[in-house]
């Protein structure tokens, strides 16, 4: 059964639609607020930034290419050395500041004997940057 709105027979109906009419105008006047404020809160707070001045800095770390092949032999930036002298190069390099990276290659066939001693040289020498050289075409 519909209720007739507008007769005279139901005056005393409740109407279940809700209003649109004043919600389309608060929101109106809200959108016209907005409009006019953005402009006035955009340009409010004007900011003066220092300004800096760098200069290029190296970031790039010092380092040495220490090499064992396969027969146990070792190379200071590709100059053979003895242990002796490997174990005085190790003291001389923790003494540098900034301390210069170890670049450690070893042939996968050396004993790793070999490169664990090399590895308690550096460490007793003080040095705390060794990092490992590796193929991964080798496998």
């Amino acid at each position: 059964m519909a209720i007739d709105l507008f007769s005279s027979d139901h005056e005393g109906a409740v109407i279940s639609e809700i209003n649109m009419t004043p919600l389309v105008d608060v929101m109106l006047v809200l959108l016209i607020v907005f409009m006019v404020t953005l402009p006035v809160i955009h340009d409010a707070a004007r900011v003066q930034l220092p300004h800096a001045s760098s200069q290029h800095e190296d970031l790039r770390t010092a380092h040495v290419d220490v090499a064992i092949d396969a027969a146990g032999e070792m190379r200071w930036n590709g100059e053979a050395l003895d242990d002796p002298a490997v174990v005085g190069r190790l003291a001389a390099a923790a003494k540098i500041a900034p301390q210069p990276e170890i670049r450690l290659a070893a042939d996968g066939g050396v004993r790793y004997e070999r490169v664990a001693r090399l590895l308690s040289a550096a460490q007793s020498a003080g040095l705390t940057k060794v990092s490992f050289v590796t193929d991964p075409n080798a496998m």
